[in-house]
């Protein structure tokens, strides 16, 4: 039996306008329940999706295209979301813990974790209680810690950075006293950053078809045709889906890195492109059609820290995920000092090739699974939004940022929201809304012509009753 249908699961928003609201609330307003009315809007639905990724293909057919992806588009591969400190995150710190405790005292570090989760949270937590609950439940049935894992790694930091080099005590007083030693404090931050980067060797095992989503992804943005420029894929994450669904689908992903055995940051390779020999006596080319540009924009676990020399003037280079990228200081952790990060080497550059593709005329760029957070990429897009030729499309299931609520009191045209559980996501954007445009001019071809036809019809329907009337 089908789940009953919801218009909250479905919303574009173009401007002002709801799409598919307009289009189907007439059909539910009587009696939504009722499941004639259920089936009448589920046939709604379909051919007004249908229509829709004709129109989201004529984006996507923009000279300058451009995907920015956050968090959320890595859930369905078994990514972490960042809204409360994730379990299995957690589940990792108390595993490291009891393997250091061996029947003595816990230690300071994983008590200071919940020492300081109890207070951020203002609920009461502790390493003994939590890891009972870890031990006699699924961690599915786990209540997780409410606490933004971002906001607490900010804190952490702040704290840490206002520690000066005399400094072995902290000691914070209000509604409960705490006192921080500067070794624990710096332990904690380790062990939390060292975890997250683990977790996030993705996509996790036991997943049916973990990378289909992203392999579909892959596959439709090659149809783009190929007089158009390479699409380009900016991503905040730090794993290895985009490339791993790129190796699957045989793509090749500029991500500015050259080279075989050592793979060297080298900007400039974003600048050449793919083209097969001459084939004829004319000497003519023709395009590689499987090439799209790779960005990640704070950085990868993949990529290790080195001194700059002449063969590697950035002092980066990338290899296959290992452990020990955690401790090269080389991701952009969801910190505050992230804002400062973004504006070394090699990260400025990454965020000036963001801006300048987001800039051009005839733009568009697709967000998905952002959640708006970061204030120097949020400018950029604001700064691209001042440019009339420029298309802004947000994927978010529930979007709860102020950015967004401002873009939908804008009411711009050139501004897409795309809500709802069914559309919002990665998973749904990919499945129902992202055209493959080879099948989509066929689709429009069948629309024009069913159009064309009707109104033959109704025009000669009309004739027939004028004669009808001499």
């Amino acid at each position: 039996m089908n789940a009953t249908f919801r218009l909250s699961d479905y919303q574009i928003r173009i401007g002002k306008e709801d799409i598919i609201e307009r289009h189907l609330h007439g059909i539910l307003s009587a009696d939504s329940e009722n499941a004639e009315n259920q089936e009448k809007a589920r046939k709604s639905l379909d051919e007004l999706l249908k229509e829709m990724r004709v129109r989201f293909g004529t984006i996507i057919k923009t000279d300058n295209l451009s995907f920015l992806l956050g968090a959320g588009a890595s859930l369905s591969a078994g990514g972490v979301s960042l809204a409360n400190i994730p379990k299995s995150l957690e589940k990792a710190l108390i595993d490291k813990a009891k393997g250091e405790q061996k029947g003595k005292e816990a230690p300071a570090w994983i008590e200071l974790f919940y020492m300081i989760a109890s207070v951020l949270s203002r609920e009461d937590f502790s390493y003994v209680t939590r890891s009972q609950l870890f031990q006699s439940n699924e961690e599915k049935n786990i209540p997780a810690i409410g606490v933004n894992l971002e906001a607490y790694l900010s804190q952490l930091q702040t704290w840490h950075a206002g520690m000066l080099d005399v400094t072995e005590i902290l000691k914070l007083t209000g509604s409960s006293e705490l006192s921080i030693a500067k070794s624990d404090l710096s332990r904690l931050i380790k062990e939390i950053t060292g975890s997250l980067t683990i977790l996030l060797n993705l996509p996790k095992s036991g997943l049916d078809e973990p990378l289909q989503h992203h392999r579909k992804f892959i596959k439709k943005v090659l149809t783009r045709p190929l007089n158009l420029r390479r699409a380009n894929l900016f991503t905040l994450n730090y794993d290895t889906l985009i490339e791993q669904a790129g190796d699957a689908e045989g793509a090749v992903l500029v991500d500015g890195f050259v080279g075989t055995l050592r793979r060297v940051f080298r900007p400039e390779s974003y600048d050449i492109d793919f083209y097969f020999p001459a084939q004829t006596t004319e000497g003519r080319v023709h395009r590689f059609d499987r090439a799209l540009h790779l960005y990640k924009l704070h950085g990868s676990i993949t990529w290790h820290r080195c001194e700059p020399d002449w063969e590697n003037p950035f002092g980066v280079y990338a290899t296959f995920y290992n452990q020990d990228c955690c401790t090269d200081d080389v991701l952009i952790y969801p910190t505050p000092l992230k804002y400062g990060q973004a504006l070394g080497l090699p990260y400025s550059e990454l965020f000036r090739r963001f801006g300048n593709a987001i800039a051009q005329p005839q733009s568009a760029l697709f967000v998905i699974g952002y959640g708006f957070g970061d204030d120097h990429i949020n400018a950029l897009i604001r700064q691209a939004l001042a440019i009339p030729s420029f298309t802004l499309v947000v994927m978010d299931p529930d979007p709860k940022n102020d950015f967004v609520r401002k873009l939908e009191k804008l009411e711009d045209e050139r501004v897409w929201i795309v809500k709802g559980g069914e559309l919002g996501t990665f998973e749904g954007f990919v499945t129902k809304l992202l055209p493959d445009l080879r099948e989509e001019e066929i689709d429009a071809k069948v629309m024009k012509t069913f159009k064309e036809l009707s109104s033959f019809s109704g025009r000669k329907a009309e004739g027939a009753e004028e004669e009808k009337g001499k």
